[in-house]
């Protein structure tokens, strides 16, 4: 390595600094208000070193990482979701006993973990941000240690995520034996080779797509996701569902629009299979809940179903469109768990339909909040959701996906369904007392505000991001 590499690293060495100032803070002095300012500043100064990183890109280090611009999109991503998680979770962690400080510890981990994988180019780096993610995910999953739910939703992702975990270390292990490389541009290459039809070769990779399901909590490896985000603290769910998936997606886009899937008739099978079935099983079971969390949950198998449309497809659009909708899944995503978490107190999270009953009433800018964010979702005209949609949809059109599209858009309906039964609860009077509000932080108010004009203006205007996608994400 030389100068040039740690130039290119630098968003990334920032983030492990600010991880080794915070825990040494930690150690000295415990103080709330302190630790998140140390946290939410390591945010600001890793995005702000991308700038004079960029200078140097593309750039390779070692043969673990690929430093390029499709992965500081995704990094700036990864920042702006652990940026949010870390400004909402400020007052919510003021409403629970014990110490807060070492759960922005972890979440700077889990963040820089994300943005790993989001630069892997090799089987270990790939492993080591899978494992940094996971295990800074099991601790977090579980921080609310007086809560048995939370507990219950920890040891559930560790199970589950070791088990995903062990597939995919063993399915590297099976690719290496017969590739002779870690190297994914390698691989990808070999792929392409009559060698793929080597049974342990194949076994290999059919292992890693497994756990790389469990990771995506795609159909048929999504039974722990509604019981984790149902009982994780309602920030970390954001986090999952954000943060964690979209990073591993973007290193599924990276390297499987390499490998031209239409040229491998079972892998085409398998992948459109899932993601038809992620799209109806995650619709269909969102539609008999009556917890906001699960709802939300299930929702989001659905949309990583929406996602593997680009996975299908081909060419640039493909790419434009898998960057925008999770770009717009982001901010909406994060904007609807920021509601739930502004709205939880100390003795359990605001996830329950009838903590919204009336909301508009009592809470108007919190309700208009949390409506915008579930038309992004429904993906309603004028929102980003809407606009990411139509981009999935059009990249299926050109490579004339036309079975997938009409799953999408017969699920597009589906799920409006559940969205609005949400809204009507919002706007719905009772004559009851319902549950006392709790006093949502001026930092918490101003983000969610921020990701409202986001979402709007995505909506509106989307044209300034896709200009940065269309000079980032494009190989």
């Amino acid at each position: 390595m030389n100068s040039t590499d740690l130039i290119a690293l630098l968003p990334y060495l920032t983030l492990a600094a600010t991880s080794v100032v915070v825990m040494l803070v930690i150690a000295f002095y415990r103080n709330h208000k302190l630790t998140v300012f140390l946290t939410l500043a390591g945010f600001v100064l890793s995005a702000a070193s991308m700038r004079y990183a960029s200078c140097v890109l593309p750039r390779e280090v070692t043969s673990l990482f690929i430093i390029d611009c499709y992965a500081f999109f995704y990094l700036g991503l990864v920042l702006l979701a652990g940026f949010v998680v870390a400004a909402i979770s400020f007052s919510y962690l003021e409403k629970h006993p014990g110490h807060s400080e070492e759960f922005y510890l972890l979440l700077l981990f889990a963040t820089l973990g994300c943005a790993v994988l989001a630069a892997a180019t090799h089987f270990a780096s790939f492993f080591l941000g899978i494992e940094l993610l996971s295990v800074s995910l099991y601790a977090l999953a579980a921080y609310l240690r007086h809560s048995n739910k939370s507990i219950e939703a920890g040891v559930k992702y560790l199970i589950l995520a070791a088990v995903s975990s062990a597939f995919i270390l063993f399915g590297m292990a099976l690719v290496y034996a017969e590739a002779g490389s870690m190297s994914f541009t390698e691989i990808a290459s070999r792929a392409a080779g009559p060698e793929v039809h080597h049974l342990p070769f194949l076994a290999g990779i059919v292992m890693i797509i497994v756990g790389l399901g469990f990771k995506l909590a795609v159909v048929p490896f999504h039974l722990w996701t509604p019981d984790v985000y149902e009982g994780a603290p309602a920030p970390i769910t954001a986090l999952i569902a954000t943060m964690s998936k979209g990073a591993v997606f973007a290193l599924v886009l990276r390297y499987f629009t390499r490998i031209d899937i239409h040229q491998h008739a079972s892998l085409l099978a398998v992948i459109t299979i899932i993601a038809v079935l992620s799209m109806f099983a995650g619709n269909f079971l969102a539609l008999l809940q009556t917890n906001v969390k699960r709802v939300l949950a299930y929702s989001s198998i659905s949309h990583v179903g929406y996602l593997l449309v680009t996975v299908l497809a081909s060419g640039a659009l493909a790419q434009i469109a898998a960057a925008f909708y999770l770009t717009a899944y982001f901010i909406t995503t994060l904007g609807a768990f920021g509601v739930i978490t502004m709205l939880s107190d100390g003795t359990r999270d605001a996830d329950r339909m009838d903590d919204y009953r009336g909301l508009v009433w009592k809470r108007p800018w919190v309700a208009g909040v949390f409506t915008a964010m579930l038309f992004s979702l429904a993906g309603i005209p004028l929102t980003a959701g809407f606009v990411g949609k139509f981009y999935v949809v059009a990249a299926g059109v050109g490579s004339a996906l036309w079975m997938v599209i009409v799953v999408l858009a017969i699920n597009s309906v589906i799920g409006l369904f559940y969205y609005l039964r949400i809204i009507v609860v919002l706007f719905t009077r009772t004559r009851d007392e319902s549950p006392a509000l709790q006093r949502t932080s001026r930092i918490g108010s101003l983000v969610l505000a921020v990701l409202t004009i986001l979402l709007v203006w995505l909506g509106t205007y989307p044209g300034p991001l896709l200009d940065i996608i269309k000079e980032t994400v494009l190989f």
